[in-house]
């Protein structure tokens, strides 16, 4: 009896697995008003997870390129015309699944920078063998990458180095697909209001306009006249997509 019990479990689960199919989604992040999010930037990270107890199914980053630049940016896209190509970054995820399941699409993106990180999902159901895949599940993620460059983190700084009361800044800003930022470009720095808000010893002091040096630096002078504990706040805003960006330093200054 117990010998036929054990046939007839195991015999239960083979069957039970026979039913699963092999299913596949291509997941792609792409940037808003911009390109994908690939390699070069160290990809977006993928989780999708079962809705109905939380399960994580597949995992994993988008690899390959940002893709064709006319393709997505120039081109009038038809109805069910791709802008990917076989090149342009995705993570692949594949599911063994016996019955349709209602889940959770997850992205963070950059994954490598986690002041300008963003979180995007959506929910679907997959259905057994059923594969989504040329363009796929496409997640946008907007906003602009912003790196303080100069000053740097609680450098320390004389008050008596600085020339004309004036301390240097400087700010890194890109796509969130990593795309340059130039003036004139197809990512237009003219367009794109870089501004610093000083605070000193916690009070907000003055906003400095941060002009276009080249491509994707963006340089200003911050005023000093007094020693303290300063932060630095430099932002990002895009009107005409709503993009914003954001990063920030503490420096000191003394005698």
């Amino acid at each position: 009896m117990t010998k036929f019990l054990v046939f007839f479990i195991a015999t239960f689960f083979i069957a039970l697995h026979s039913f699963a199919q092999e299913t596949r989604i291509n997941i792609r992040a792409k940037a808003k008003d911009a390109k994908f999010i690939g390699s070069s930037l160290g990809g977006a990270y993928v989780i999708v997870r079962d809705k109905v107890n939380g399960q994580i199914l597949a995992e994993g980053k988008t690899e390959g390129s940002t893709g064709d630049t006319k393709l997505i940016m120039d081109q009038p896209l038809q109805r069910g015309e791709s802008i990917a190509t076989p090149e342009t970054a995705k993570f692949q995820a594949v599911l063994n699944i016996d019955e349709p399941t209602f889940v959770e699409i997850e992205v963070l993106s950059p994954i490598n920078h986690k002041t300008s990180q963003i979180r995007a999902s959506t929910e679907l159901w997959i259905i057994p063998g059923k594969h989504i895949l040329n363009d796929g599940i496409v997640l946008e993620i907007p906003g602009l990458i912003i790196d303080v460059l100069k000053p740097r983190t609680h450098e320390y700084i004389s008050l008596k180095s600085l020339t004309s009361q004036s301390l240097p800044i400087q700010a890194n800003v890109v796509m969130m697909c990593g795309c340059s930022v130039e003036s004139g470009g197809l990512w237009d720095a003219d367009k794109i209001e870089i501004k610093a808000m000083v605070k000193h010893n916690g009070k907000r002091i003055d906003d400095v306009i941060l002009k276009f040096a080249s491509p994707n630096l963006f340089e200003g002078g911050i005023p000093v006249t007094e020693t303290g504990n300063y932060e630095v706040i430099v932002y990002g805003y895009e009107e005409h997509t709503g993009n914003t960006g954001l990063d920030k330093v503490n420096y000191i200054i003394r005698d």
